[in-house]
């Protein structure tokens, strides 16, 4: 991973670029709009949103405004859990590409666990890939037994897991369990919405790059070869994230970092959630 384009290859073929923008929790209009202008400007080829985010519309605005050609770009999105079913997820994905205003999308994912609904939701996105409505699935926040329930049923195997995952939450197994798998492991609040920038072991290893602690972490997320989609809605922020590849952590400044794991999670645990 020498540029901030490089891709990984999904076990479809589908190519997806290692480090994204993260758009959760970032206002319809023009914070968003902005955002993802800045993200594309800097060189960004990849945008992760949600319908549950409720700004798919300035995601949109702002991927048909850049001018880039449609197939250098990489959009996810996500179907909510109110929406989950069979009839409802193909609805659901109908309202999405309408907001975002785009002919189809990159990649569309399961947003939780569901317990008697994601199969059914899994079900719909097969159907979208077989249509060529969107060029890669998964899932998000899917544990190994989530994994292996849905696998033991479905057509098409999961291309990505989208899970909570920085220094506190390594999720070994899991990760571990993808690979074997042929699924791609993908990191939400990579940075552990900033708790983890004032570790005093990503501060010190950050100082003998001249790099600052986020840019520590991200690295190691590539290092780990995990996508990662880092959000900010600061210019500087989003520039300083997509800045980590000139730069290669040590083996053993590696397993520094893995040793900071905690099993602590700031979202909500994937097997005890209510929403």
């Amino acid at each position: 991973m020498k540029h901030l384009q490089d891709r990984v290859t999904l076990h479809n073929g589908v190519q997806m670029p290692w480090l994204g923008l993260g758009v959760y929790k970032v206002k319809e209009g023009e914070e968003v709009i902005n955002a993802v202008r800045t993200a594309l400007e800097i060189g960004y080829r990849h945008v992760d949103t949600a319908a549950f985010y409720q700004n798919e519309e300035g995601v949109g605005k702002a991927v048909r405004e850049s001018g880039i050609p449609r197939e250098e770009l990489f959009i996810t999105t996500k179907v909510w859990n109110s929406d989950q079913g069979y009839e409802t997820t193909l609805k659901a994905f109908e309202t999405s590409l309408k907001k975002l205003g785009l002919d189809y999308v990159d990649l569309y994912l399961v947003h939780w666990p569901v317990k008697g609904k994601y199969k059914e939701t899994y079900k719909a996105l097969e159907k979208l890939y077989k249509d060529g409505r969107v060029r890669a699935i998964g899932v998000s926040n899917f544990q190994i037994h989530h994994l292996e329930d849905l696998m033991a049923d479905c057509e098409i195997k999961p291309m990505v897991n989208q899970v909570e995952y920085h220094p506190r939450l390594t999720q070994k197994e899991l990760h571990a369990f993808c690979k074997q798998h042929g699924i791609q492991l993908e990191a939400w609040s990579p940075l552990m919405r900033g708790e983890i920038l004032q570790e005093p072991t990503i501060v010190e290893i950050g100082k003998k790059y001249g790099k600052t602690p986020a840019q520590v972490v991200l690295r190691w997320d590539l290092q780990n070869e995990v996508v990662t989609i880092p959000k900010s809605v600061t210019p500087a922020r989003i520039k300083e994230n997509a800045d980590i590849f000139d730069f290669a952590l040590t083996a053993e400044e590696m397993a520094k970092i893995d040793a900071l794991n905690m099993n602590k999670r700031i979202g909500p645990d994937p097997d005890n959630f209510d929403f």
